[in-house]
């Protein structure tokens, strides 16, 4: 397995302690807590976005957006939808 360097929250400057905030904020409450906590409380692939707050709020946000109970399809669609795509692509998680 690769190792990628991560910054714990407690390291975190302004910039990645916004992005983190901000990102998080967008997601369903049922996400507030990660399933399986690697890094200091991060999920694993957001730890391993740390290095570069701009890219780790952009691209979790996006998912976070997707997700908005204010979009036409049910909850249930989206995880239905969210599970077909990882299988497509043979993710792992």
């Amino acid at each position: 397995m690769t190792w990628i360097r991560t910054i714990s929250m407690e390291e975190a400057d302004d910039s990645l302690k916004r992005a983190m905030l901000d990102q998080r904020s967008l997601y369903p409450p049922e996400y507030a807590q990660p399933v399986q906590e690697l890094d200091q409380g991060l999920p694993g692939i957001v730890a391993s976005h740390t290095l570069i707050p701009q890219a780790l709020y952009h691209a979790f946000s996006t998912f976070g957006a997707l997700m908005s109970p204010n979009l036409p399809l049910s909850r249930r669609q989206h995880e239905m939808i969210a599970t077909m795509v990882s299988l497509t692509n043979s993710c792992h998680y």
